[in-house]
C-alpha cells in the first residue's frame, strides 16, 4: 500500500483525531465508572435494602458483573460492523447508548418506590451500558492507531487509554463534591442521581467533537481494495477465528492481570476501605481521586516508553508490579492512614499504567485491518467476562468468608502470572506498520511483514 493508506494522518488531524477519542472515552469511561462507584457507596442501601449492608454491597456487586456480560456482545456486534462499515459511525452509536442508559438510571426509582422492579431495571440498563462499552474501547483506539504512524503509536494509541483513569476521576471528583456538600440523608435520597443526570449533558459535547472527525484512511484504504477485488469477504469473526485465534487467547491472557487488579484497586478498595478499614466515604473517594489523576499523567508517558523499549517489556513490568504490589496494597489500607491509602491506591495505578498504556497500539498491531476492529474487541472484552466482572464480587465474597485480605491478593497474583505467561508468548509488535498485518491464508498462521526502518 502506498503512504496514506499506512494510516498516517497529517499533523493537524491527529490531535483532533487523538482529542475525539480520549473525550468520547472519558464521557463513556465516566458513566461505567459511576455505576460501580454508586454500587460500593448507595446502590446496595437504595435497591437491596432488606440485606445486611456487605450482602446488600454483594448484590450491587452482582449487577455491576452482570454489566460485563453484555461486553462481548457489544464487541461482537461493534466489531462486526466497524469492520465492515467503519470505525466513526459505531463509536457515534455507542457514544449514545452509553449516555441514554447512563442518564436513564438517574431517573430510576429506587425499591422502596416500586419493589422488586427497580433492581431488575437496573441490572437492564446496566446491561445496555456493558453492550455499548463493549464496542467503545475497539473503535476509539483503532480511529487513533490507524491514524498515527508506527513510530509514536504507542504514545499517540495510548491517550484514549486515559480516558479510563479520566472517567474514574470525573466520577468520583463528582461524587466526592456531593458528599461533601450533602448530608447523608439528602445523598442517598436524591443526591446520587446527580451525577448521572450530567451524563446527558457531557454526551451532547462528545458528539459535537466526535462527529467533527474523519473516519480512518487506513480503514477507507482497505475498504477500497477489497472492493476492487470483488471478492465476498467472510464476516469479521469467522476470519478472525480462523486466522488470528493465537493473537485473541494472547489479548485475553494479556488482559487479566489489568482488569482484575484496576478493579480490585479502584472499586473494591471503596468498600474496603469503609467498611473494613473504617475509612470515611470521603477519604475513600479522595485517595482514588489522586490515583487516578497520577495515573492519568502516567499513561502517555509509558505509551511514549513502549514506543522506545517496546510493548512487551513495559507490560511485564506492569504484570509483575501489580502481582508483587497486591500483598502490601491491603497492609497500607489497613493502617487506617491516609496517606497510606493514597501510596497503596497510587503504586498499584502506576503498575496498572504499565499494562494499560500499551496495550492499545499492542492489540491493534496483532490484527489485519479488515478484522481488526473484531480482533481487538474480541480479545479485550471476553476476558473482561472473566477477569474486571467478577472481580469486586470474587473480592467481597473472599472477605466475607475469610475476613482477611490475603486470599484477594493471591487472586491478583494469579491473574498476573497468566499475564505474563500470555504477554511472554506474543511477537513484539513495535514498530510495525499496520497496513503490513496481513490475514494469512487458512493453512498458515497469522504473519506480518517485517517493519522496516
Amino acid at each position: 500500500m502506498n503512504a496514506p493508506a499506512s494510516g498516517a494522518a497529517t499533523r493537524s488531524s491527529l490531535p483532533r483525531v487523538v482529542a475525539a477519542s480520549l473525550i468520547g472515552t472519558t464521557i463513556e469511561w465516566y458513566d461505567y465508572f459511576l455505576y460501580g462507584t454508586s454500587a460500593a457507596l448507595v446502590f446496595g442501601k437504595l435497591f437491596f435494602p432488606h440485606s445486611d449492608p456487605l450482602t446488600g454491597t454483594l448484590l450491587s456487586f452482582l449487577t455491576y458483573a452482570i454489566g460485563f456480560a453484555a461486553r462481548p456482545l457489544g464487541a461482537l456486534v461493534f466489531g462486526h460492523f466497524g469492520d465492515r462499515v467503519g470505525r466513526k459511525k459505531l463509536l457515534v452509536v455507542s457514544l449514545l447508548l452509553m449516555g441514554g442508559s447512563t442518564t436513564a438510571i438517574g431517573l430510576l426509582p429506587t425499591y422502596d418506590s416500586v419493589g422488586v422492579a427497580a433492581p431488575v431495571l437496573l441490572t437492564a440498563l446496566r446491561l445496555v451500558q456493558g453492550f455499548a462499552l463493549g464496542g467503545e474501547w475497539g473503535g476509539a483506539v483503532l480511529l487513533v492507531s490507524e491514524h498515527g504512524d508506527r513510530r509514536r503509536r504507542g504514545f499517540w494509541a495510548s491517550w484514549p487509554q486515559g480516558g479510563a483513569p479520566a472517567g474514574n476521576l470525573l466520577a468520583a471528583g463528582v461524587l466526592s463534591l456531593l458528599t461533601t456538600v450533602q448530608s447523608d440523608a439528602d445523598f442517598l435520597s436524591w443526591g446520587w442521581r446527580v451525577p448521572f443526570l450530567l451524563s446527558a449533558l457531557l454526551v451532547a459535547v462528545g458528539m459535537w467533537i466526535r462527529l467533527a472527525v474523519d473516519e480512518s484512511p487506513l480503514f477507507k484504504a482497505a475498504l477500497a481494495a477489497q472492493r476492487s477485488r470483488e471478492t465476498v469477504e467472510q464476516p469479521p469473526l469467522v476470519s478472525v477465528l480462523r486466522h488470528h485465534w493465537r493473537e485473541v487467547l494472547v489479548a485475553m491472557g494479556a488482559r487479566m492481570a489489568e482488569n482484575i487488579s484496576y478493579y480490585v484497586m479502584t472499586t473494591f478498595v471503596l468498600t474496603y476501605a469503609v467498611t473494613h478499614a473504617h475509612f470515611g466515604k470521603q477519604s475513600a473517594l479522595n485517595a482514588v481521586l489522586i490515583g487516578s489523576a497520577v495515573q492519568f499523567a502516567l499513561i502517555p508517558l509509558f505509551g511514549a516508553l513502549s514506543d522506545r523499549v517496546g510493548r512487551k517489556p513495559v507490560y511485564l513490568v506492569g504484570a509483575v508490579g501489580v502481582g508483587v504490589w497486591a500483598f502490601v496494597f491491603f497492609g497500607l489500607v489497613d493502617t487506617h492512614s491516609f496517606g497510606q491509602l493514597v501510596l497503596a491506591v497510587t503504586v498499584g495505578l502506576v503498575f496498572h499504567s504499565a499494562m494499560y498504556a500499551p496495550q492499545a497500539a499492542f492489540f491493534s498491531e496483532l490484527f489485519a485491518t479488515r478484522m481488526r476492529y473484531s480482533g481487538a474487541s474480541i480479545g479485550a472484552q471476553f476476558s473482561s467476562v472473566a477477569a474486571g466482572a467478577p472481580a469486586p464480587l470474587v473480592a467481597t465474597a473472599l472477605l466475607k468468608d475469610y475476613g482477611s485480605a490475603t486470599p484477594i491478593s493471591v487472586y491478583v497474583a494469579v491473574a498476573a502470572v497468566l499475564t505474563v505467561f500470555a504477554v511472554l508468548c506474543a511477537r513484539e509488535t513495535r514498530g510495525q506498520d499496520l497496513a503490513d498485518v496481513e490475514a494469512p491464508t487458512a493453512d498458515t498462521t497469522p504473519v506480518a511483514k517485517p517493519a522496516t526502518a
